[in-house]
């Protein structure tokens, strides 16, 4: 008898490609002309926060954007990015942003109900704390199933490890 094959989804960043992005988008803003005398800054602030500061609303907003772009460029979803409103502290504005790690218990159901409706029949799904694990006799469905989920509009990131 064959063993059942597997992966799990999960939601997750890379911390060292999200600090790559981070440190480009920095680079680029020191040297862009645009971005001159601006006082426009971009910073971590504790484990998975980004603040990002400048002297006008405008000059934040467009460093999100630079931001937004070198994380686009290292492969990391928009959808683990949150960023808030610029709010205007003192001099400067500032924008607080956090990536979203791990799939709450809503977000699981969510793909596991996806898996049930429109999956293949023999897929089955179990909810492991921060991750959904995804079982299946057949390679072949759980290929099916991969593409399933990355072709559903989610509103959170997914990334697919553990496939044996």
């Amino acid at each position: 008898m064959a063993a059942d094959s597997s992966f799990d989804v999960v939601s997750k960043i890379d911390r060292q490609e999200a600090d790559n992005a981070l440190n480009q988008a920095s680079k680029e803003l020191s040297q862009r002309f645009d971005f001159k005398n601006t006082e426009t800054k971009i910073s971590w602030s504790g484990e998975m926060g980004v603040d990002i500061e400048s002297s006008t609303e405008e000059r934040v907003v467009a460093a999100l954007e630079v931001f937004k772009e070198k994380l686009v460029k290292r492969s990391i979803s928009l959808k683990a990015f949150k960023a808030g409103d610029p709010k205007p502290s003192g001099k400067i504005y500032k924008i607080q942003g956090t990536f979203n790690s791990g799939i709450s218990q809503e977000q699981a159901k969510k793909v596991t109900k996806l898996i049930r409706d429109e999956g293949p029949k023999s897929v089955k799904t179990q909810i492991m704390g921060e991750e959904v694990r995804v079982t299946s006799k057949s390679r072949d469905d759980l290929q099916l199933t991969i593409d399933l989920i990355k072709n559903a509009d989610l509103d959170f990131a997914t990334q697919f490890v553990n496939y044996r």
